[in-house]
């Protein structure tokens, strides 16, 4: 992405504004949720967990990014219920 160096905050052009209502304002959010969705990263159940030892740890791991990875092959993310 090239780099704009301006000399003052008028010389900027003006962020686009869309006003409640406007039918493309709904197509800009759903795109942008799409993507945060779309780049978000594995997401682990938050909280402290104990285990037995290192290989139990390792186990939990690989199924909840196995988890992770079959939600995305299907198309839930990982907010959704499973």
């Amino acid at each position: 992405m090239p780099i704009r160096k301006f000399r003052s905050v008028e010389a900027m052009s003006a962020p686009t504004w869309r006003e409640p209502g406007q039918p493309e304002l709904r197509r800009v959010i759903e795109a942008l949720w799409t993507n945060g969705l779309r780049l978000q990263g594995p997401r682990f159940p938050p909280g402290v967990h104990r285990y037995r030892s290192i290989e139990d740890l390792d186990a939990q791991v690989q199924r909840w990014q196995q988890d992770h990875v079959d939600r995305r092959q299907h198309g839930r993310h990982a907010t959704d219920a499973p």
